[in-house]
């Protein structure tokens, strides 16, 4: 019995004796496992986003989401918070140094971003990336809300986003069908050359001037094309639409040129000049901007008295 207790008493002393190293180790194992989560949770939650594309950029704001933003690029240019973010430059000009620098962990593009060469190194690096598809109308508005919210893992935020664009896209619609005159409308990209450079279908000007109730002279045409003063005559635009120019002189001068002169828009200084990122940038913003463009189409039109 004596030899017994002599043999649980050292067992019990060397256990003692290795209690505060197993208590040790157990509170090592359990803050270890701890601090992995709160970082796992910190990667997902703090990601350095990069937005190329203005669409993207006021749509993670939209999101609420903007403190996720690590950079953004020309294009983005709303909110004007979104300016004093480090720029990677013209979505279609890009460096893949560039990008690369502001050490991104994923990459929000959109369709259409260059030059392609740059696009593949960035593919082919070791970080997400995301390219939007560009569908100039309402469905692809929602579309590319639905992509970025997934690739935020922000579904609850996107739902409600994408709920409340279509509410606003679908009213705005049905109000510049209700009130907009059939209206001829010329587009117009650039005035050099000689040509004047004007919006076919399948570009993002054609779709708004059909959504905002008028109708695109030269839908006929694909894409961006120069046409001739006779095609412009010929086309008789009630009409002209131009993008602002920060720092131009009167675009109403355009009117005057040949050509723009002898239609019943250069006759009646019937000129819309607006921004070009709120009124082609198939964002969040697209439903206000149609309100803008067919109340102005109304004015024209009544000025004109043209008739429905």
């Amino acid at each position: 019995m004596g030899a017994t207790m002599r043999v649980l008493t050292r067992a019990l002393d060397s256990f003692s004796l290795m209690l505060p190293y197993v208590a040790a180790a157990l509170l090592s194992l359990f803050f270890g496992v701890f601090i992995g989560q709160v970082q796992a949770e910190g990667t997902q939650n703090d990601q350095r986003i990069i937005s190329i594309g203005s669409s993207l950029t006021e749509i993670v704001y939209a999101l609420e989401a903007q403190d996720r933003l690590a950079a953004v690029d020309t294009t983005s240019l709303y909110p004007e918070e979104a300016t004093k973010l480090p720029n990677v430059g013209y979505m279609r000009a890009l460096s893949a140094e560039g990008v690369l620098a502001t050490n991104p962990d994923h990459i929000l593009m959109m369709e259409g971003s260059g030059p392609p060469t740059a696009v593949d190194v960035l593919k082919a690096a070791s970080i997400k990336l995301t390219e939007v598809k560009e569908v100039y109308s309402p469905e692809g508005i929602l579309e590319k809300i639905d992509v970025v919210g997934t690739a935020l893992q922000l579904p609850e935020e996107t739902k409600a986003l994408k709920a409340k664009v279509k509410a606003d896209l679908d009213e705005a619609i049905a109000y510049a069908h209700q009130q907009a005159k059939p209206l001829k409308v010329v587009f117009v990209i650039s005035e050099g050359g000689g040509k004047p450079l004007v919006a076919g279908r399948e570009t993002g000007a054609h779709a708004v001037i059909g959504l905002a109730g008028a109708t695109n002279v030269f839908a006929n045409l694909r894409g961006y094309k120069p046409v001739s003063k006779e095609a412009l005559i010929a086309a008789a635009p009630d009409v002209v639409m131009m993008m602002s120019r920060p720092g131009s002189s009167d675009q109403s001068e355009i009117l005057k040129e040949p050509g723009f002169n002898l239609t019943p828009a250069g006759l009646n200084g019937n000129l819309i000049v607006m921004d070009g990122v709120y009124l082609l940038g198939f964002g969040p913003r697209t439903a206000q901007a149609l309100r803008d463009l067919s109340d102005r189409f109304v004015k024209i039109a009544a000025k004109s008295d043209i008739k429905s």
